[in-house]
């Protein structure tokens, strides 16, 4: 298990701290990348089948959240990635998206993928760039 500390914050990659019934409230009322009306079972089984990372406060409650979906091998795609609103502002996101970079389960990855509609200049501090070959990239896209 990995766990960062800082600021009384900790981020941890453990599967039995990640709130769900709060992950869920979050991801079907205030992101725009999953739709409305998000399925309890089909959140689990993306947790399930994935890396799972939480930022707890001080007070151990889950403030932010960003899961990985991956080979742990070659290839990571991080997604979900959200902090709650009253947390927003203090460089939690990019703290959890460094923790993710430098995950040890993830350390031979060679290609990191994150698709955002909004954060382009968040990620490019962390070391994200636009697709260096898109020409090579495709996608069967199901809205």
């Amino acid at each position: 298990m990995m766990e960062r500390r800082a600021d009384g914050y900790r981020i941890v990659d453990d599967p039995e701290q990640i709130d769900v019934d709060r992950l869920h409230r979050w991801l079907d009322s205030d992101a725009y990348w999953w739709p409305q009306g998000l399925r309890r079972d089909v959140l689990d089984r993306a947790l399930a089948n994935s890396l799972p990372l939480a930022v707890l406060d001080p007070d151990g409650a889950m403030v932010g959240f960003g899961r990985v979906v991956s080979d742990r091998a070659t290839f990571a795609y991080w997604c979900d990635v959200y902090v709650e609103q009253t947390h927003r502002g203090r460089g939690l996101g990019q703290w959890l998206t460094g923790a993710f970079l430098e995950h040890p389960e993830l350390a031979t990855c060679r290609r990191y993928l994150l698709g955002t509609r909004d954060a382009h200049e968040v990620y490019a501090r962390i070391g994200f760039t636009p697709l260096a070959m898109p020409e090579i990239f495709m996608e069967v896209y199901r809205p």
